[in-house]
């Protein structure tokens, strides 16, 4: 069961329930399989994650194309579609599965492709512990967070409970919610791929923890 009857948890997913950067090598992984079959050049899965902390991340395949001297003969868009259609090796982090352990009941609102989306939260076994998944790519450009499409569908099936928002961006994740009154955590791990620092006080998290081992004593106070 949820932690308390009278909360409507819901969880982002990257950052949040697993590390995003752990999907991120996973498909550079997928990715130089790929570049070292068809143009015999190891390595390449090594050198996206090298560039990976880097000013390059926004372009990292056409950065990583350019240092193997095939840039123009290997196409960018294939290696994103393939980044994002591999078969995902990633782990949910411990403190995570330490909390959902025992439980189910949970609410996701994700943003990004829903075919990548599902793919992970597949692959994190994410569907024992969640009745209500909302991957916003479904709906297609346009209702990724902040937007309320999401928010408003949780809201209706909760029944009257309170709702929470456990995520990781302070950019985008809170203010909508927050709006309509949900109580927002906001986790911030070593290691995740956003600053998470909310542009101001309409944005940010009412709470701010580093492990979901602290969350059962955030619901219980809050």
């Amino acid at each position: 069961m949820p932690s308390s009857p009278a909360d409507r948890i819901v969880f982002d997913l990257d950052d949040t329930l697993y590390l995003e950067r752990d999907f991120a090598f996973s498909g550079f992984s997928a990715v130089g399989d790929v570049i070292a079959a068809r143009h015999g050049i190891p390595g390449f899965a090594a050198l996206c994650g090298a560039l990976f902390d880097s000013p390059h991340r926004p372009a990292i395949f056409n950065e990583a194309l350019r240092r193997c001297g095939l840039q123009g003969v290997q196409s960018v868009p294939e290696l994103v579609a393939i980044y994002r259609g591999h078969s995902p090796q990633i782990a949910l982090c411990p403190d995570a599965a330490r909390f959902l352990r025992g439980r189910d009941g949970f609410g996701l609102i994700t943003d990004g492709p829903e075919a990548m989306q599902r793919a992970k939260i597949a692959a994190l076994g994410l569907a024992a512990f969640l009745d209500q998944v909302i991957p916003t790519g479904q709906w297609g450009p346009g209702f990724g967070k902040p937007h309320p499409r999401a928010y408003e569908a949780i809201a209706d099936a909760a029944g009257g409970r309170r709702c929470v928002y456990v995520a990781d961006n302070g950019a985008k994740d809170f203010v909508t919610p927050r709006r309509m009154g949900w109580l927002c955590v906001q986790i911030l791990r070593p290691g995740r791929v956003h600053d998470g620092s909310p542009p101001d006080a309409a944005h940010a998290a009412h709470v701010i923890i580093d492990s979901f081992d602290q969350l059962d004593a955030v619901l219980a106070s809050g």
